[in-house]
């Protein structure tokens, strides 16, 4: 009987994690092309852009990665990379051609996610991808920048049976927390100095997912001096397998593209830490879904 609730419990884990289904548009001539979108959803018309690999195969499941904008953000500054161009955080280039790319619009410059209509908004956006290219069903990844941030974190409350994992860079509770008991891989980032979103907030979001992914405390970690201009990412331990957090402090503000000194200007992307750290963890063998 133990060993038949073991093979139960195993089973469900993987189901959960992603069983890395292929979505519909695998093997057939895509019907989606990079721009800009437009979708409706619940009577409102929404917008979104997305960028297809330029070396799109059809029998090749691809990441999907969702870049979201911050208060008065747009999803042109995601995906072009604003003033800083960086693009979708950094992350476009990193992946070279590996990943789907998506920025929505959020209404009225924001997430406040009402009703959940924001929720539904990406929900509506994966049926269409799903449907028109080849998606890896079990990789979806999303980041965001304060209020982005906010909206990736409800994501992960909400949606953790959708998407794989999620980077939260300076964010808050700002679009609610449906849910918000299932684990998720979670990458927290927050400055010491951030006086918008102050950091105390960041460790409350990634220490509810420090007791979903059933991870060890990460009370008292150790983080960077004021002053310091350094970083410090300490990896939780004691996680379930699949469902890793980190924690990154940095001695910087309310930042996108934080850098470690000497670099002169950290808001302009080129010396920034971040996007590779990200990449780095949401490409872990251990969030890579099961054959």
């Amino acid at each position: 009987m133990h060993l038949l609730n073991s093979l139960v419990l195993g089973l469900a884990t993987l189901t959960n994690i992603a069983a890395g289904a292929n979505s519909a548009g695998c093997g057939k001539a895509p019907t989606i092309t990079t721009g800009t979108k437009t979708i409706n959803v619940g009577g409102t018309n929404r917008q979104f852009r997305i960028r297809v690999p330029s070396n799109y195969q059809n029998n090749k499941p691809y990441k999907v990665v969702y870049g979201l904008h911050w208060n008065g953000g747009t999803m042109d500054q995601v995906a072009d990379g604003g003033r800083d161009k960086w693009a979708y955080f950094g992350m476009q280039k990193i992946a070279n051609e590996t990943a789907i790319f998506v920025a929505p619009q959020g209404l009225d410059g924001g997430w406040a996610n009402s009703g959940g209509r924001d929720t539904k908004l990406i929900d509506a956006i994966n049926d269409y991808i799903d449907a028109g290219l080849c998606v890896d069903q079990g990789q979806r990844f999303s980041i965001g920048f304060s209020y982005g941030a906010g909206m990736s974190y409800s994501l992960a409350c909400n949606r953790a049976n959708k998407f794989r994992g999620v980077a939260i860079i300076a964010g808050g509770q700002l679009a609610g927390c449906e849910g918000g008991t299932s684990p998720i891989a979670y990458f927290g980032i927050h400055g010491i100095k951030d006086n918008v979103l102050n950091i105390s907030g960041g460790r409350s979001l990634r220490d509810r997912f420090i007791k979903n992914n059933g991870c060890n405390s990460m009370a008292g970690v150790k983080e960077p001096t004021s002053g310091s201009r350094i970083h410090i990412t300490t990896a939780a331990t004691g996680c379930k397998q699949g469902y890793p957090v980190r924690w990154a402090a940095h001695d910087g503000g309310h930042i996108q593209s934080a850098a470690d000194k000497p670099a002169p200007n950290e808001e302009d992307g080129t010396r920034s830490w971040v996007e590779g750290e990200v990449w780095a963890f949401w490409n872990l063998p251990e969030l890579q879904t099961p054959k």
